[in-house]
């Protein structure tokens, strides 16, 4: 048997200043990903509630890639991220976490079409939405791309103003004049 001691990963965080107000990023040792780290979570922890752990390590450096991107993003510069994930759900919320990623920047679904794509029956979409609700990696799997079929933004981690702004960023939903 293998002690805990000798499998421990090392987890490390950072935290970014978004036109969202800031994000935490954390990660797990990879020897594939970009800065040797696969982001496990990115949240708002003022809408979360996420604390960073004693134990985890400050180190903005192995998040250096991961901001590029998310700068490139708000600057309207990149519309996919190339980054690798390493999250812990349930067989059932990693797949839908994997399909939140293949809803195209500037479009949205809706829970029932999504649904629908992964097969999940008309009695389950409580569940797909809870799993939706669940994701740890906000903005990177765009569950704020997810709509509800009469086009209402329902419930998003870190807040209804905050998907909308992201969708109206991608242009996917139109500016309000007034």
């Amino acid at each position: 048997m293998i002690s805990p001691e000798t499998t421990s990963i090392t987890t490390s965080y950072t935290t970014f200043d978004s036109p969202l107000g800031e994000l935490l990023l954390v990660g797990e040792e990879s020897d594939t990903a970009p800065g040797g780290t696969a982001l496990a979570s990115l949240s708002m922890p003022q809408q979360r509630g996420v604390a960073v752990q004693p134990r985890w390590r400050h180190d903005p450096g192995r998040f250096a890639e991961a901001i590029r991107q998310l700068r490139g993003y708000f600057a309207g510069e990149l519309v996919r991220f190339e980054l690798e994930f390493r999250t812990t759900g349930t067989e059932f919320q990693e797949r839908v976490w994997r399909a939140l990623e293949t809803i195209p920047y500037g479009a949205t679904t809706t829970y029932g079409r999504l649904a629908e794509v992964l097969g999940v029956s008309r009695g389950d979409v409580r569940a797909l939405g809870a799993a939706i609700g669940a994701n740890p990696l906000l903005i990177l799997r765009p569950c704020h791309r997810v709509i509800g079929a009469d086009g209402t933004m329902r419930g998003y981690a870190a807040g209804v103003e905050a998907k909308i702004a992201l969708l109206t960023h991608e242009g996917a939903l139109q500016p309000t004049l007034i």
